[in-house]
């Protein structure tokens, strides 16, 4: 007799469907687990047996071989030990052989019969959901896979006893309620900053238009203070955006007792990550920092001090929006529409350009430490501003600067004239203007007249690229949409083009 249960294998942020079949014949007694299975999945034959046993079955004494179909998919994790032990239950009678035919099934057993949590619950019920059957995973893991939907059914045991009583009709399993993070309300404030007018503008902008937005300026001028506080003027997460970092979360197991926050992701990676973990890949192909800051922040502080091929890894993911993973028999792909915000010193010594100082080894000092960083990325980032150190006036000011709630209503304003403009491409089209296409942008961002004359001056004198110049576009239309205006002006476009002329200096020395 061969019993059979549906299970997923993971490729990126989609749910393979996976058919675990469990046959008891005749034989040496032993149990065979085929079908390219990884070390966590071969080991299950151990977590299977030890919790059979403690809810009271015992292992038959035949011989069993569990076949996990496709046998060329490679199966990795260890939430096939829940399918594997439900597949030998049904093969032993223990519950009835049709109760599993309509559920995708998923965790990880402990030796005492309970179920643990697993990453990927809500990728796995929605793909359940999309083939029109239920799940049935982890209690720790069902208020994550019940925002997959209120018609899809869903079963959270917390052990096998559970859910053996409940096909057999002794016990009802209520279905999960999805959960959800109460709203951040200690997110640090913009109105503790004091001077930096002009970087917090910068910052506003690139809040609007989530656009990148480079910092550069000596220790201690509020680079990271700054970059720490814009998250408190993020608008929060569309439902279509919610769903997408929280399905990148769960395959990551970073969904906290599975509830969700429509908080826009901020991600701060040390620069000693290596390029697997800023990208993504592993023996076990994970989503990496990039991919765990979609639809949010990536913020890379003292960005020279990252290795040059991590820096450059990023080029392919800020232009496409996603992540590909490929190697030598298959390749994943994760989404990675990121707003990149880096900051660091102009030079190694960290104080060249200020009054009074000299660096010891003289310009090299400088044009060496920032030409770690190549040219095509720093081509790649909207806003360059040089952040001074704070001035004694500005710290013994007593009025205190204006708050993120301010800052954020005109975010929030501009952000919806922008999704009011895009709703019209399409469900797929972008939100911001820093992700539209060129075609796109110069549709909606058509200058007028003088502003033109001063775009075709600017780009000759600077050399801009095809690239740049379309941001210096992206950047006039945010300036646009921040002042309410239907058209890009002249001013627009004289605050977006010095935004790039900020780091000439930059680019020359890279």
């Amino acid at each position: 007799m061969v019993s059979r249960v549906r299970t997923v294998a993971f490729q990126g942020i989609e749910a393979v469907p996976v058919d675990v079949q469990v046959m008891i014949a005749p034989g040496k007694v032993n149990m065979h687990i085929v079908g390219l299975p990884d070390k966590a999945v071969a080991e299950s034959r151990e977590r299977v047996q030890a919790a059979l046993h403690a809810s009271g079955l015992s292992m038959p004494s035949k011989k069993v071989t569990v076949n996990l179909a496709p046998a060329d998919l490679p199966k990795e994790g260890s939430h096939y030990d829940l399918p594997i032990a439900l597949g030998l239950m049904a093969a032993l009678g223990a519950i009835p052989g049709d109760a599993l035919a309509g559920y995708v099934v998923l965790g990880e057993l402990s030796l005492d019969g309970t179920i643990t949590a697993v990453s990927g619950a809500l990728p796995a019920a929605i793909g359940a959901n999309a083939d029109g059957k239920g799940l049935i995973c982890p209690a720790a893991s069902g208020p994550e896979a019940a925002w997959a939907g209120a018609e899809i059914d869903i079963l959270a045991p917390r052990s096998l006893i559970a859910i053996a009583n409940h096909f057999r009709g002794t016990q009802v399993l209520t279905r999960p309620v999805a959960s959800v993070h109460a709203p951040a309300r200690d997110l640090p404030d913009l109105a503790d900053i004091k001077g930096q007018e002009t970087a917090k503008r910068a910052l506003e902008v690139a809040a609007a238009g989530g656009h990148n937005l480079l910092m550069v300026g000596p220790p201690g001028s509020g680079k990271s203070m700054l970059a720490q506080r814009l998250p408190s003027i993020l608008p929060p997460l569309s439902p279509r955006e919610l769903l997408e970092v929280s399905m990148i979360a769960s395959i990551a197991g970073e969904l906290s007792g599975g509830k969700l926050t429509d908080r826009r992701p901020f991600r701060a990676p040390h620069h000693s990550a290596s390029m697997a973990a800023m990208v993504g890949g592993g023996l076990r192909v994970r989503p990496g920092e990039v991919s765990l800051a979609h639809n949010g922040v990536l913020f890379l502080d003292e960005f020279p001090e990252f290795s040059p091929q991590v820096l450059d890894s990023l080029r392919q993911p800020i232009e496409a929006g996603e992540c590909m993973i490929a190697r030598a028999n298959h390749r994943v792909t994760y989404p990675a529409r990121i707003q990149l915000i880096a900051a660091m010193n102009p030079c190694r010594c960290g104080m060249a350009g200020e009054p009074g100082y000299r660096c010891a080894r003289g310009p090299r000092c400088q044009s060496d430490y920032q030409a770690r960083i190549s040219g095509p990325l720093l081509d790649r980032i909207d806003l360059r501003i040089e952040v001074p150190a704070v001035s004694a006036s500005d710290l013994i000011r007593p009025a205190r600067a204006e708050a993120s709630e301010a800052v954020a209503a005109r975010v929030a304003m501009a952000r919806a004239i922008q999704q009011e403009r895009f709703a019209r491409l399409g469900p797929q089209a972008p939100t911001t203007n820093a992700h539209c296409a060129t075609a796109t942008i110069e549709e909606i961002a058509v200058p007028d007249a003088h502003g033109l004359a001063l775009l075709r001056d600017a780009s000759e004198k600077l050399g801009f690229s095809a690239r740049a110049y379309h941001r210096v576009l992206k950047v006039a239309r945010t300036l646009a949409d921040l002042d309410a205006s239907e058209t890009v002006g002249r001013i627009h476009l004289a605050e977006a083009i010095s935004y790039r002329i900020a780091g000439e200096r930059l680019a020359q020395a890279a």
